[in-house]
């Protein structure tokens, strides 16, 4: 089986309130929009009042048609810190060509701009803010390459809008790749994960071939080839209220054949 190292999982945090020092890392959360409007002010809000000064906010936006990105400007400046520098960015793509090549560019661009962590979160309000405190703690503390918002270890839940059938999906899919690519980690298909900044240079980004949903695979994946130690934090995963998901079935056959790509290319390192 490839990738067989074991993977430890954090499933509490006695205090999601950092030591100070912890509080000021320089942590950029890369946030991913396309046709967001509905959600992005409210996410911003959320993310910009939490007691972590060292926290930036990067939205990468897919040049969306209802105007996300022209609303991230705005939101971003009237986001400073006390010395006037801005807590907010938006990059903005000229084409929708995947969440991965989003995600991709965005973090790029952030461990570029000096974060010592990068955060993937969702627009869609299904991604929990209060965790973000713990995860860094977590990866400070033992430090982990990757934090894993994860679904799947204990205390992890998943959204009561949520129907059966799309929940025994979920689960299958994490299944699917994990059972393929022979790695322990739970919720290798989530993608709110905390990463070092020495992780993301030692992946690759630019060497990451998914566009889609797979994206989260493929990088856990490579974190686990080069040694990263990976722990799981278990999260409440809430259902988006505004707009459409992104999923179609392009991005479904992607995700079905990344894992065993992944394999097939292991196997011959």
């Amino acid at each position: 089986m490839i990738g067989e190292q074991q993977t430890p999982r954090a499933t509490d945090v006695a205090s999601t309130k950092l030591p100070d020092a912890w509080a000021h890392t320089p942590l950029t959360v890369v946030m991913p929009t396309y046709n967001e409007a509905g959600n992005l002010p409210g996410m911003v809000e959320l993310l910009m009042g939490l007691d972590q000064p060292g926290l930036r906010l990067l939205v990468v936006d897919d040049s969306s048609p209802d105007g996300t990105g022209k609303i991230a400007d705005e939101l971003a400046e009237s986001h400073l810190t006390e010395d006037g520098k801005p807590r907010m960015s938006v990059l903005h793509r000229t084409a929708k060509d995947g969440l991965g090549r989003a995600y991709a560019a965005g973090m790029a661009k952030a461990v570029e701009d000096g974060a010592e962590y990068v955060l993937q979160m969702d627009a869609d309000g299904s991604h929990p803010a209060g965790k973000i405190a713990e995860m860094l703690g977590v990866a400070r503390s033992t430090g982990s390459g990757l934090v894993v918002g994860s679904r799947y270890v204990p205390g992890g839940t998943l959204s009561d809008a949520w129907g059966a059938h799309r929940k025994l999906l979920s689960r299958w899919a994490n299944a699917y790749a994990s059972t393929i690519l022979g790695t322990r980690v739970r919720d290798i298909t989530g993608g709110f994960n905390l990463w070092s900044a020495d992780a993301l240079k030692a992946i690759d980004l630019a060497s990451i071939g998914s566009a889609g949903y797979s994206f989260q695979v493929e990088m856990k994946f490579k974190a686990l080839r080069r040694g990263f130690q990976v722990m799981e934090v278990p999260i409440h995963f809430e259902d988006r209220t505004v707009g459409e998901s992104k999923m179609n079935l392009a991005v479904q056959l992607e995700s079905i054949a990344m894992p065993w790509k992944l394999r097939a290319r292991a196997g011959k390192r």
